[in-house]
Order: C-alpha cells, then structure tokens, then sequence
C-alpha cells in the first residue's frame, strides 16, 4: 500500500468524502463524542473546511482546534493540512466574492450580493429555503418516516428534547403530539436540569431528540442518559453521525438553509408536521381524534 495513502500504524486515509463519512458512520466507536461532532460539522460545511484556517473553524463551531487536528489523525490522516486537501480541490472554485455572502443549503449555494438589502437576502433566503424544502421533498423516501410513527404510537409517553434553536421545533412538535391525544412532554431545561427531566422517564417511554450543529450539550446529554436507562431514541438531526443518533432506534436527517450563524428551521418543521399528520391520522383511524378540531 503507497505511503501516500496510509499512515505510518497502517490506518489507511479516505479517498473521497462519502469514505470520510463512511468511515465515521461505521466505526464511530472508535472517534470521542467531541471527535465524532467535529466530523458531523465537517461534512456540514465542507466549504469551510477547505477555505479557512483551523482557527476560523474553531470559532465557527464552537469547537477547539485540537478536536479538528484528533479527528483527522484518528481517522488515517497525518494531520489536519491532510485533511483539508480531501474537501480543498473541488469547492476551491465555489469560494464567494468577498463583497457577497452565501447561504449554504442542500442544491447549491444562493449569493447575496448585497447583504444590507434587506429584501434582497429575504429573497435569497426564501429562494434557499426552497431549494431546502425540494431536497427534503426527494428524500422521504429515504427516511424512515412510517417506522418513526411506529414508534411513537407505541411509546407510554413520548419525551422531547430541543435546546436552543431547535427549542421551537421540540416545543411546536410536542403541542402537537397533545393535539393528536398522544401523550407527550417536552424535556425544557427550566427549572431543573434536562438530565434530572429526563430521570423520571419509565419503561416504555421514548425520547425524541432534536439537535443540530452546534449541538446543544444539554441534549447530548440527556440522550445519553436515557439511552443508558434503556430507553429508545429517535433522533430528528443533520447527520447519522451526530453526537445523538448512536443508538438511536430511528434517525431522521433533514438539512436547512443557513447565513452565517442563522439556521432556517423550514425543513425540519416540515418534516415534523409530516409526523405529526401520520400521527394524526392514525389516531383518526382508531377513532381516537376528530381531525377538524385537531388545531395543530
């Protein structure tokens, strides 16, 4: 094997970015929690990686250097200058005009060019969202959408977990449970930790965790304590190799438009209410629900 693909220890190096992923998605026991989120957020802004320095990355993620540069090595690299010539070559020419901005989505990014016209980014932002909302469209054939209201059907009661910005999505997503008469409570964080909410989780209970980068710690951890009690996850998040979807019984990965540190919430409200109304219509079939006075 040629020392230009493989480390000194044998461990050979990906060759492409579905090999990155791949590798992170089938022997994530091998990379820390903080290891296996720096890789989610690679893949997540793949520009970045192959633009910026290690420091502005840092800051971007929120993450330390030293996680990005552990990463690269655990996973075959010699360092993270390595690694970065894997994401470099074929978005070099994408690089935006520094008078423009770019938001990032699934079908390419849209330029703003002027980012103090106000119209002009709302249409842009529109325009992504569009485009987000497309992508999601084409995948749900891929998800597992019928195996998730499965789940949920068959839970006691149906906890839910969203910090941060995706607090909307968790509170919006456990009304509507409600609504649906499925009993469900959202996991908030106020006035106790979220770890001391989740304690009082029973046999049968299920845990719906909502997070995307920066994942929220808070949620992290919790799901890690009610997987630990035995209890099934399912993961509503960006990625299989987010810090939350280990062991989760179902993962549902959705991806939305985003400028600088604003993240859409389009598309995984959208797929949220598509749960919602399966749910919903299968309590109708019961004859549980009268859905025109479901106001959800």
């Amino acid at each position: 094997m040629s020392e230009t693909r493989t480390k000194p220890d044998g461990i050979e190096k990906p060759q492409s970015v579905d090999a990155f992923k791949a590798r992170l998605l089938n022997e994530r026991h091998l990379f820390t929690n903080r290891m296996l989120e720096a890789g989610a957020w690679v893949l997540d802004n793949q520009r970045i990686v192959a633009l910026e320095t290690l420091t502005v990355m840092a800051l971007k993620s929120k993450l330390t250097p030293s996680t990005f540069v552990r990463l690269a090595k655990a996973i075959g690299f010699a360092g993270f200058s390595d690694m970065q010539k894997l994401f470099r070559a074929p978005l070099h020419d994408a690089y935006p005009e520094s008078l423009s901005e770019r938001i990032s989505h699934s079908h390419g990014d849209e330029v703003v060019h002027d980012p103090a016209d106000l119209r002009a980014v709302g249409q842009s932002f529109c325009r992504a969202n569009a485009a987000s909302l497309a992508h999601l469209s084409g995948r749900l054939d891929e998800l597992p959408l019928d195996a998730a209201v499965d789940q949920i059907m068959a839970a006691r009661t149906v906890h839910l977990i969203g910090m941060d910005r995706s607090f909307p999505v968790a509170s919006y997503f456990s009304y509507a449970l409600r609504r649906a008469h499925i009993q469900a409570i959202q996991v908030t964080g106020i006035g106790s930790l979220a770890s001391d909410q989740i304690s009082v989780m029973k046999s049968g209970d299920l845990l719906i965790s909502i997070s995307f980068p920066p994942y929220a710690q808070a949620t992290i951890d919790a799901t890690s304590i009610a997987r630990a009690a035995g209890h099934k996850v399912i993961a509503i998040t960006n990625s299989p190799i987010s810090p939350i979807a280990e062991d989760a019984v179902e993962v549902l990965t959705v991806d939305d438009a985003e400028l600088h540190g604003f993240r859409s919430l389009t598309g995984v409200l959208s797929l949220v209410q598509t749960l919602a109304i399966g749910l919903a219509y299968r309590c109708r079939d019961r004859g549980d629900l009268d859905l025109d006075l479901i106001n959800a």
